[in-house]
């Protein structure tokens, strides 16, 4: 599966009746619950990877990368214009592009 692929799925959910999915259930629930949903699943993603559990931070990351998804959706942010973005930042320095802001 790649990163469109669950975009795709999340997005069909949207409308999707909020008994027949979790995705549709957290979306009902708005993009304060989703955003908050999604930090939840960073900080934890951020215990795994201090602890140093490869296989527990691998599972957090999919969760965070899944609500990340969720929550972009939640605000009719498509992946592809996160994707422009980064293609947009390509070939900028870091510290260049930070200094910009």
């Amino acid at each position: 599966m790649t990163l469109d692929d669950l975009a795709q799925l999340i997005a069909s959910r949207k409308d999707a009746d909020p008994t027949s999915s979790w995705t549709a259930q957290l979306l009902a629930k708005g993009p304060e619950k989703c955003a908050e949903k999604f930090g939840e699943e960073a900080i934890e993603a951020i215990i795994e990877a201090v602890k140093g559990d490869r296989e527990k931070l691998t599972s957090e990351a999919a969760d965070v990368l899944y609500h990340l998804l969720v929550m972009l959706t939640a605000r009719d942010v498509a992946l592809s214009d996160v994707i422009t973005e980064l293609a947009r930042r390509q070939g900028t320095s870091g510290i260049s592009e930070k200094a910009g802001r």
